[in-house]
């Protein structure tokens, strides 16, 4: 039988032949998207709804009243109640961070040559990037609580839990540090609903895989955690857990690395070089929004002038301390 050398390599460059390497026989076909951009890890983003959160309308700033607590004493017959020492109290003022803005421009062109539509991608990305500012902030606010002192006179600043140096993603010591970090609450009267961890995946997954822990009961697992999924682990001495890459990446971070940049108009500076999780009370910080987390497309006269679209997503928030007294931290110092 004859073999046949000679074809029409539609796909080639310059050959004839079905024997050339992969790469020469099929040079020119089309290098198929395969229908879906492959993304990278997006950073979950969690502390939404963790924190006070207030919208702010016809104002740049809202103000918090702190109070401190009254005693209570017993009456001595025959002597007047003259009223015990006053209620002290102080205030403070979240004011609004300058708008943030996270764009792309994509061109008329570009988008028709291309093999894929790029907008939903985009905007996406630009959601996720304001999402990740808006967590950054305040975990960089709840660390700092843990080291300030509080408004009111007398009473009890931010606190600190100290699980050892190098022991960041030792499941026992983070434990120890959970039920030292439940006391101080306690302590301070914090009530137990809106108690909330922030841990990173790693030192989260450590807990879960940790049989010495007793974090998980092993027999009815789906009541607790689930070792199989990686998922489920709902608390430690009642103080609810998430795990955020956001936290993770202010592990080791110094003021330094967190020095204030334009547009910010909250202190946001805090060391967290030690900084190995955070325990606190949904009262511990807050947030103000004049502008929620939002997406715009142009279009009409742009688009006839520069032949395209610009997508631009932008965010107004602030965020800073508020009761420091029940914004606590775990250092692994």
């Amino acid at each position: 039988m004859t073999t046949l050398n000679n074809f029409v390599v539609q796909n080639g460059v310059n050959t004839s032949t079905r024997s050339a390497d992969y790469d020469v026989r099929y040079a020119t076909a089309l290098k198929v998207f395969s229908g879906e951009v492959f993304n990278a890890f997006n950073d979950a983003t969690i502390f939404k709804g963790l924190v006070r959160s207030y919208s702010l309308r016809g104002a740049k700033s809202k103000q918090f009243l702190l109070t401190g607590k009254l005693g209570a004493g017993y009456h001595t017959p025959g002597t007047p109640i003259l009223g015990d020492a006053g209620l002290k109290s102080n205030e403070k003022t979240i004011v609004m961070d300058n708008l943030l803005t996270s764009s792309q421009f994509v061109y008329d062109l570009d988008e028709i040559l291309s093999q894929w539509s790029a907008r939903s991608e985009i905007s996406k990305q630009i959601g996720e990037a304001l999402a990740l500012h808006y967590d950054e902030r305040i975990a960089r606010v709840l660390a700092k609580g843990a080291t300030e002192s509080s408004l009111v006179d007398g009473e009890p600043g931010g606190f600190q839990v100290n699980i050892g140096s190098g022991n960041t993603n030792d499941a026992q010591a983070i434990v120890d540090g959970f039920f030292e970090c439940a006391a101080v609450l306690d302590e301070r009267s914090a009530p137990a609903s809106g108690r909330c961890a922030i841990l990173s995946p790693r030192q989260y997954y450590s807990l879960i895989s940790s049989v010495d822990t007793n974090i998980l009961n092993r027999e009815v697992g789906n009541s607790q955690g689930d070792m199989n999924s990686g998922k489920g682990l709902y608390s430690i001495a009642g103080i609810r857990i998430f795990k955020s890459n956001v936290l993770a990446s202010q592990y080791g971070k110094d003021a330094t690395d967190n020095a204030a940049v334009g547009g910010e108009n909250n202190d946001y500076e805090v060391d967290n070089s030690a900084l190995a999780g955070l325990v606190f009370h949904k009262e511990a910080a807050g947030v103000v929004e004049g502008i929620a987390p939002s997406i715009e497309t142009t279009s009409g006269d742009f688009h006839v002038q520069y032949q395209g679209d610009l997508i631009v997503g932008k965010l107004a928030m602030g965020a800073d301390t508020l009761r420091v007294s029940v914004a606590g931290s775990l250092q692994a110092a």
